[in-house]
């Protein structure tokens, strides 16, 4: 399935005349990269967690400790298996997706249960209809909004670090984890779970961006009374600049917040969003720096990681959209973005065992530079899956 990415382009987009995405390609490559991975981790029981730029191998992370990517790598499986239907592809999802299960009996240590639980046993049960998935879902919900202060109005980012800003820390990423809350409170948990996740996308709408759509990283409120104190950065290059996966997090989590409650104040905030985003990316390039507003572009390290989240996101808002121009821009945004992502330039190809290179992992902290990432991983095989079946 070969599309041109010019005929797609409509709305006064701009994009390269002559990419192409082969999504079948791509896929198959995303297969034969899963098959190395496999191979090189299969004794440790253990997630693969980054690569290095200077390294070839998977750094793994240890499940035990509440590692907050672990469910990236079982949930890439789930997608493999959804565009294989290979029954063999099923029980290696199967076998790492249990490897969670530790997971599943802790306290609520920290906020990205959604991204550990709902990636892995997510779409466990969404291909498979396991009951036991269902469950864990269900259960883990319930563990997530322990963490949801009400009169704050948000779930509390980094429990176990409380002390980092000195208040209830709500960050940008938390937006991911409400899907959970949203497909619990429809599929057997406590109702109450659905209205937690909304006041939360309200909340944050309200004070964690600034006028323009750009997002803080972390949204500080007041532990007593619960008002909003400031918006700073963590990962990000300033507290006023544009950290490019902050953002991305932001078109992600607006886009499926708007998909869950139908109501298009969340749609026409996931559309501001998305417009800043798309018109601060280099011109012709579909990858953005690590931050939008980093002080030594052009020389700053990428991001694919957020282009990979940004792209996901898109192929589900230009479906949404009731706007038809905007429908088509997201689209061909996308699947530009989708291209690039694919070229030699950002595939890891022999080289190593990813299927991407040059993500940006926490740069103020000296971490994950320039390397391949997991959740980068994650994110480009969701996008395939979702343009190759709308």
């Amino acid at each position: 399935m070969i599309f041109s990415v010019a005929i797609l382009c409509l709305a006064g987009c701009s994009v390269k005349q002559s990419n192409q995405l082969d999504v079948d390609r791509e896929l198959n490559y995303c297969r034969s990269q899963i098959e190395r991975t496999l191979k090189e981790i299969s004794a440790d029981n253990r997630m693969p967690k980054n690569i290095a730029d200077s390294l070839t191998r998977w750094k793994t992370a240890d499940i035990t400790i509440s590692e907050w990517t672990a469910g990236f790598f079982p949930g890439i499986l789930w997608y493999n298996y959804e565009n294989t239907q290979s029954p063999a592809d099923a029980d290696i999802a199967r076998y790492y997706t249990d490897l969670l299960e530790p997971l599943t009996k802790l306290p609520a240590y920290d906020h990205d249960l959604g991204f550990q639980i709902f990636c892995s046993y997510g779409n466990a049960y969404r291909l498979t209809g396991n009951e036991a998935d269902k469950q864990i879902i269900l259960n883990e919900a319930d563990t997530l909004a322990t963490l949801y202060n009400p009169k704050a109005g948000t779930i509390l980012s980094w429990p176990r670090n409380v002390d980092l800003y000195g208040g209830h820390n709500t960050i940008i990423d938390n937006m991911i984890n409400l899907e959970m809350l949203f497909w619990a409170a429809k599929n057997g948990g406590n109702k109450k779970l659905y209205d937690i996740a909304v006041k939360h996308a309200e909340t944050t709408m309200k004070n964690g961006f600034r006028e323009d759509g750009g997002c803080y990283h972390v949204a500080i409120y007041d532990t007593i009374d619960g008002h909003f104190i400031k918006g700073v950065t963590h990962q990000g290059y300033a507290d006023s600049s544009l950290w490019a996966r902050g953002q991305s997090w932001a078109i992600y989590g607006y886009t499926m917040v708007y998909r869950e409650t139908g109501d298009k104040k969340f749609l026409r905030f996931a559309e501001k969003v998305t417009d800043l985003y798309l018109s601060r990316l280099p011109e012709g390039e579909y990858v953005p720096y690590w931050d939008f507003d980093a002080p030594n572009i052009p020389e700053e390290p990428r991001d694919a990681s957020a282009a990979a989240i940004t792209a996901s996101a898109l192929l589900e808002l230009s479906q949404l959209e009731d706007n038809r121009e905007k429908s088509a821009k997201y689209q061909t945004a996308a699947i530009n973005m989708l291209a690039e992502l694919s070229s030699d330039k950002y595939q890891s190809g022999t080289a190593k065992p990813s299927f991407l290179l040059h993500s940006t992992g926490h740069y103020p902290n000296g971490s994950e530079i320039d390397a391949s990432i997991i959740y980068a991983d994650y994110y480009y095989i969701e996008a395939l899956v979702r343009y190759k079946q709308p």
